[in-house]
């Protein structure tokens, strides 16, 4: 079992690029909306619609990703937290995780240099938790995130009403 602080210091996290990164971080996310409630999307997005996600959410916030070796192994963003003026001031954060990679620290890398990067430009960050989902709910605590609330029967996935609860830390 490889400890901790060996697997942290083997993470490379750099930002994202489009072009490069689409392909992998779809693949990544592929699962998560196919397979589980944790995204409420349907469908998963193509290399093509990832890339362009990338580059929107770079250009206005932040969109980072883990190497492991040759291998991505995850990603994380922000984005507007609503639409409002008076949001401007927060933002909307993910992260995801290939399952081969879960356990390792590459959440925490991630929002280790995500949060920093958003200090200074914006006031809060919120992040939404499909439930159930106790590993998300663990990194988010770590991380500084404070529950603030549950959406309760907001979607409906995989047969079933979803609750998403909502954390929130000051950046």
């Amino acid at each position: 079992m490889i400890g901790e602080a060996e697997t942290v210091s083997s993470i490379l996290i750099r930002a994202a690029e489009p072009a490069r990164d689409g392909a992998g971080c779809a693949a990544i996310y592929r699962p998560f909306v196919t397979d589980t409630w944790v995204s409420f999307e349907r469908e998963p997005p193509d290399t093509n619609e990832m890339a362009r996600r990338i580059g929107e959410c770079s250009a206005s916030h932040a969109w980072l990703v883990a190497e492991i070796g040759d291998a991505l192994a995850g990603y994380a963003y922000a984005g507007p937290h609503r639409l409002r003026a008076a949001y401007a001031s927060s933002c909307d954060v993910a992260v995801y995780v290939a399952p081969t990679h879960q356990g390792r620290g590459v959440g925490k890398a991630l929002y280790s240099e995500l949060l920093p990067s958003l200090a200074g430009r914006y006031h809060a960050a919120f992040a939404g938790i499909a439930l159930p989902n106790d590993a998300s709910i663990g990194l988010h605590e770590a991380l500084g995130f404070t529950k603030i609330g549950v959406y309760r029967e907001v979607g409906w996935k995989l047969g079933d009403w979803r609750y998403v609860a909502w954390w929130q830390r000051r950046l």
